[in-house]
């Protein structure tokens, strides 16, 4: 079980593990040449899925699993906001805007959300004001549970984004690890250099669920095959009837039991 009490002291992942981040070139090279693997994914049922980057990424960086998401059916939208220089509660209502016009304009159906690392905690947030917008949320190394300061970004976070997670309010931090309102997987590895893998678990229940690949780095878990045929099967899902992932398929190995 995750441990999400926000005092729970963690170490930041080790500088070897983060210079072996150089991985997500590797893994780059992997998810492209698997295309034709993940076009065999489960397909979706075409509602709109918004895809959301990790600090100081854009768009660019979830173009790949977009493109995947879009070959199996679905609507995989960017955020369509530049570079994510963080800071949640400046973000917040931008955010929700986004969600309600997108809402508005794909005919009024409920809106997934995949969040790479800092897009994860914006897509919980995300979750938590907003149930009746969001089908259910997907997060890719993200930090929101136990030591928000157990990764390698922390410090120069709170100097571009202009707020320190110090600072966030007790009962966001709370509210952030805690259950959602909505169905919720979270997908990491414990080779993450830049995020301390414990502090993006979620506590496994009924609608809740925790997978882990193996060997994955920080930098490259929006383009692992893994991890993207993982994101595939759990937006194939219909509304309402979330089931446990189930480790198996061309990847199967790459899954911790």
């Amino acid at each position: 079980m995750a441990k999400t009490t926000a005092d729970t002291h963690i170490k930041p992942p080790s500088k070897l593990l983060m210079l072996s981040e150089w991985r997500a070139v590797g893994e780059l090279a992997l998810g492209l040449a698997s295309i034709p693997t993940l076009a065999a994914a489960p397909k979706g049922d075409g509602h709109t899925v918004l895809v959301l980057p990790g600090f100081l990424t854009s768009d660019r960086s979830t173009e790949f699993l977009r493109r995947v998401l879009g070959g199996l059916g679905l609507n995989a939208v960017g955020w369509e906001m530049g570079r994510n220089l963080g800071g949640l509660y400046g973000m917040r209502q931008k955010l929700r805007d986004r969600v309600a016009a997108l809402k508005r304009d794909t005919g009024g159906g409920k809106i997934s959300v995949v969040g790479w690392s800092l897009g994860g905690v914006y897509a919980r947030d995300l979750a938590l004001s907003l149930p009746d917008m969001i089908r259910d949320v997907i997060t890719l190394g993200s930090p929101f549970s136990g030591d928000l300061r157990a990764n390698n970004v922390g410090r120069l976070y709170d100097v571009v984004s202009g707020e320190s997670v110090d600072d966030a309010r007790p009962e966001d931090v709370a509210a952030l690890a805690g259950d959602l309102p909505v169905p919720a997987t979270s997908i990491y590895s414990r080779t993450d250099g830049i995020v301390h893998w414990r502090t993006s678990q979620v506590r496994a229940h009924e609608t809740a669920e925790n997978i882990e690949v193996l060997g994955a780095s920080h930098l490259g878990l929006g383009v692992n095959p893994a991890v993207v045929w993982a994101v595939a099967d759990r937006l194939a899902q219909p509304e309402g009837a979330f089931k446990p992932f189930a480790r198996r398929g061309p990847f199967s190995l790459a899954y911790a039991a």
